[in-house]
């Protein structure tokens, strides 16, 4: 996960930016018409968003020592919890979510919200970079939780991040990668880099595929140079948030015998199973706005 620019040539580098995509609530092209909740509402939910994290700090030690099944329904009470407190509706739609079993769970990456409403239904291990492990109570959460930090500047890590992700799979783990490598907005999207997938060829395990979408504005992207203070308090702001998350059908390595084929079957499949309603991306918004410029800069 990430809400800054990619600083290395190899790694995508999304053009979306805050002021461009990540609209506050009452302005920008996402976010027109969309009201605020007001300050003293906003200040409630931030504070009880961030109680519900400290919660699950709190809780984190104890939980490990639970059996499996219930440590699972734990992390999907709280995440749910703590998502549904900073003032974020969840809707759920598509196939049914499998109660066990190796599972790569791919998704497209709009925002740090998407790791929580994932691990809300789809439990397991996350993949994000190494500057998460250093975030102030998050990064102890997320290390606390197992989640498999990577250096995303260093190419020659990659097989071994790879193996690591195999060996989960193989012993019967669950995993969330975002293919994409880099946060997008949502209406303008990258390609799905097919290195994970090699893991779940290699464990002989399925990738279930997922979009996340947010409606009806784009408050919720953490994109670019994006502080991650100034993201949380754009989504506290924001009245009738609400996260669409659709689950596609899983797919196999039998119909996809190599990873990039996989990636791009991934890749179809979250686009196919768009929750919102065709939009306009980052450069065809601004073509658009360029074109009526000019119609009505030309007589009739």
């Amino acid at each position: 996960m990430t809400g800054t620019t990619a600083p290395s040539p190899w790694l995508p580098t999304a053009p979306c930016t805050p002021g461009r995509c990540a609209a506050h609530p009452a302005s920008g092209p996402g976010g027109a018409g969309t009201a605020e909740a007001g300050p003293v509402r906003s200040a409630l939910r931030l504070a009880a968003g961030l109680g519900t994290v400290l919660l699950g700090l709190l809780l984190a030690a104890p939980a490990a020592l639970l059996p499996a099944a219930a440590r699972l329904a734990l992390v999907r009470l709280w995440t749910r919890a703590t998502v549904r407190a900073l003032g974020v509706r969840v809707r759920y739609e598509g196939a049914a979510a499998p109660a066990s079993g190796p599972l790569l769970v791919v998704a497209n990456h709009v925002s740090w919200l998407d790791i929580p409403l994932l691990a809300a239904v789809l439990p397991g291990r996350a993949v994000a970079k190494a500057e998460v492990r250093r975030w102030p109570v998050l990064g102890t959460l997320a290390a606390l939780g197992g989640t498999l930090f990577i250096d995303r500047d260093g190419l020659m890590a990659l097989p071994g991040t790879v193996r690591s992700l195999a060996g989960v799979l193989a012993a019967g783990g669950r995993v969330l990668v975002f293919p994409e490598g880099s946060t997008w907005c949502g209406r303008e999207r990258g390609r799905f880099r097919p290195a994970a997938f090699q893991a779940a060829l290699d464990a002989g395990c399925a990738v279930q595929p997922v979009r996340i979408d947010y409606r009806p504005t784009d408050a919720a992207a953490y994109v670019g140079a994006d502080p991650l203070g100034s993201s949380l308090w754009r989504v506290v702001c924001t009245r009738r948030l609400t996260a669409v998350v659709r689950l596609g059908e899983p797919l196999t390595g039998t119909l996809h015998r190599d990873r990039r084929a996989l990636a791009a079957a991934a890749q179809r499949a979250v686009a196919r199973d768009s929750a919102n309603r065709p939009a306009l991306s980052v450069h065809q918004r601004s073509s658009s706005r360029s074109a009526s410029a000019s119609s009505a800069r030309t007589p009739a």
